[in-house]
This record gives structure tokens, sequence and C-alpha cells, in this order.
């Protein structure tokens, strides 16, 4: 199966099993779901920076290239502290949140709510030391 395959298929999968945003009411503008493709190759994302308005859902759809296992966490810097002194090998399903195994495709979305500078990275041993991180900001 082709990368765009796999990615259009973990889209379908990911839209129908992740939790659609509640708190849209008629009459209302629904919050901005921006789409966000990383690709991990060499043990780095393609994307380091990424900015946004408060309020937008970035939904991330990562390509794993590498022959070996990544992860997705996005967060804060607590939440990046705790990964990368914890020992979760693998992540359930929580926004934010995923496992992508070698040359396989994932899907997670993040709510944006507070102004801030976030965080995404890969925290598998010795990764993000590695330079497999980046920097969400979101005004």
């Amino acid at each position: 199966m082709s990368r765009r395959t796999a990615g259009a298929v973990s889209a379908l999968a990911a839209a129908v099993l992740l939790p659609a945003c509640s708190g849209a009411r008629a009459g209302t503008t629904a919050p901005a779901v921006r789409n966000v493709d990383l690709v991990a190759h060499y043990s780095h994302f393609s994307e380091s920076q990424i900015t946004v308005k408060r309020g937008t859902i970035l939904r991330f759809v990562m390509h794993n290239d590498d022959p070996i296992d990544h992860e997705l966490i996005v967060g804060d810097q607590a939440l990046q502290d705790r990964h990368e002194l914890g020992t979760e090998a693998k992540h359930p399903a929580r926004p934010g949140e995923m496992s992508v195994p070698a040359h396989s495709t994932g899907a997670t979305q993040v709510s944006f709510d507070q102004p801030g500078t976030y965080t995404f990275a890969c925290h598998l041993p010795g990764h993000y030391a590695y330079g497999m991180h980046g920097t969400i900001t979101v005004t």
C-alpha cells in the first residue's frame, strides 16, 4: 500500500474514531480545523514550527517513513517532561498522543483554547535529544 493510500485510510479511520468537538451550537461558528501532515524521516519531523490562532483544532497526520517506531506527543512542557521521564512504550487512543509503528501512518487531534507555546515531540529513548521535536505557537 502506498503512503498516500495508507494516509487516506488512516485519515478516514481517524475521522471515524476521533471524538468530534462538542460545544458548537446552531448559529455559532465551529472551531477551525487545520490538518498538519508530519513526516518522520531519519528521526526528524518534517515541520518544526506551527503557528495557529486560539480555538484552532490541529489534526496531526503523521507518516512514519523510518524503519523504527516513533510517537507523537502534543502538549505543554509539563506533559512533555512526564513523557521524557516516563516509561509508556505505547500510547492508547488519547487526544494528542499516539504511537506510530515503522512505515505506518497515524492521526490525532488537539484543540488549542489558550494562547501560549506548546511542543510536539517523540520521547522514545534518545529521539527528543536527537532533535525530534517542534513548537506550536498559539496566538
